[in-house]
């Protein structure tokens, strides 16, 4: 240092072999790096080196549940319902029940069309047409050949157009091509072919004043509810109807929060087919919404790829069939999800699985009269004698057997049935080489 010459530079020696450096950027950054990390004591770089990633991993898996869980904060709940009560039985006349209601009785009943497109769900289709034939005057359906997340699909209803003979002279059907726009949200495709399905409902022929059954087909309503509307006068032009809600099949019951099914009073150049709100008023306990209600563990993986919120497969092993056969047994959610709700007592109160119903009561009448055939969609029969093979002979042959698994008590069986399993429970003490006995 030359005399006279005084620097004022201070250092506390953590990083001075860093300063006054000439060499590469590479070189300058590293030197950078271990210069911070020298400052640093071991609990902060623990926190850094394992803590982070460790968080940011955990959001990544269960991101979904955090955002869920945090509804309450982030979402207000929607404008609650004006809930219309309903009041029904066999042995009450028509223009009683229209009184009970607050509306008038007509002298002839209003026509009634019934609109669904369709994708997979063969079996729910027949059960929601044998429930409605008696008082439907067309049945409208639309198919597409591709999903609403663009995937090539058959045209399955005209595959199985035969199992339908009963409504094949009210029936309308259409098809319409998909556009197969993949990495599209999928929410533009299904209102491309809802309004498709809005042109073919006025080549169906309907008219002012006639009543239009606007729902999905796994949402059912029932056929007193839909008598009581077409008999009944002075009722509101549209209107919601509250579906019981189940998941899997009628011994899941989920609640009675399922809202979208709606029935207008059609108004030429006013009426758009829709799967949204469109009015504040609901009647009470109309029917069942029986969402993936499948007889094969194929058509789960078809639906859960295939359908708007294909986003919820987060992972592939979402589609794995023994792990959707696990959820359907444990009455889990197959997107590993928390209840959509908007308060946190009731995202509380409805995590885990959902609790088995023994409950058979009030369901659509050609189920329960079918009860051999869809066995599948109904609570388990619990068998007071010790099962062996020829007591459950229903299930199908024992040599077709494809697993088990027992859960809390629980003996979930599946069987290879065509494309993929047939699933049903039994509650067993013990399971030896494929006999289950009490």
């Amino acid at each position: 240092m030359s005399v006279g010459y005084y620097s004022s530079k201070k250092t506390d020696d953590i990083c001075e072999d860093v300063c006054g450096q000439q060499s590469s950027r590479a070189a300058l950054s590293m030197s950078r790096l271990k210069c911070i990390l020298r400052g640093l004591d071991f609990k902060t770089c623990i926190f850094l080196l394992v803590l982070v990633p460790l968080g940011i991993l955990g959001v990544y898996l269960h991101g979904q549940k955090i955002t869920y869980f945090l509804r309450p904060i982030w979402e207000s709940p929607p404008k609650p319902f004006q809930i219309l009560p309903h009041y029904y039985h066999d042995n009450v006349s028509m223009e009683n029940l229209c009184r009970l209601h607050g509306w008038g009785i007509r002298e002839s009943p209003r026509r009634v069309y019934d609109a669904v497109l369709f994708s997979n769900e063969v079996d729910i289709l027949t059960i929601r047409w044998k429930e409605l034939y008696p008082y439907i005057t067309q049945f409208v359906i639309l198919e597409a050949n591709s999903t609403f997340t663009g995937i090539p699909k058959p045209l399955l209803f005209a595959r199985n157009r035969d199992r339908f003979k009963f409504i094949e002279n009210r029936l309308t059907y259409g098809t319409v091509g998909g556009r197969f726009r993949k990495g599209e949200n999928p929410f533009v495709e299904e209102a491309y072919q809802r309004v498709a399905l809005d042109q073919l409902i006025r080549i169906a022929g309907i008219e002012d004043d006639d009543l239009l059954l606007m729902s999905d087909v796994d949402e059912i309503p029932s056929a007193h509810t839909i008598n009581l509307l077409r008999w009944c006068d002075d009722t509101p032009p549209v209107l919601h109807l509250q579906l019981k809600n189940y998941l899997y099949s009628f011994e899941y019951y989920v609640d009675n929060k399922s809202w979208r099914a709606s029935v207008h009073k059609f108004k030429t150049g006013k009426t758009r087919y829709a799967h949204y709100r469109q009015a504040d008023v609901l009647l009470s306990d109309a029917g069942w919404h029986c969402s993936f209600c499948f007889r094969h563990i194929s058509e789960f993986v078809f639906k859960m790829k295939a359908y708007s919120h294909y986003d919820r497969v987060r992972f592939s092993h979402y589609l794995n069939p023994k792990r959707i056969q696990n959820v359907i047994c444990k009455g889990a959610d197959l997107f590993d999800m928390l209840p959509e709700e908007y308060t946190f007592k009731e995202i509380i109160g409805k995590m885990g699985p959902i609790p088995h119903s023994y409950s058979a009561v009030h369901l659509p009448e050609f189920l329960l009269n079918n009860a051999e055939k869809y066995k599948y969609l109904l609570p388990a029969l619990v068998q007071a004698s010790p099962l062996s093979v020829e007591s459950m002979s229903f299930l199908g042959r024992w040599d077709e057997l494809g697993s088990f698994s027992v859960y809390e008590g629980k003996f979930c069986i599946f069987l290879f049935a065509g494309l993929g399993f047939l699933h049903y429970e039994e509650e067993v003490y013990a399971v030896f080489q494929g006999v289950a006995r009490y």
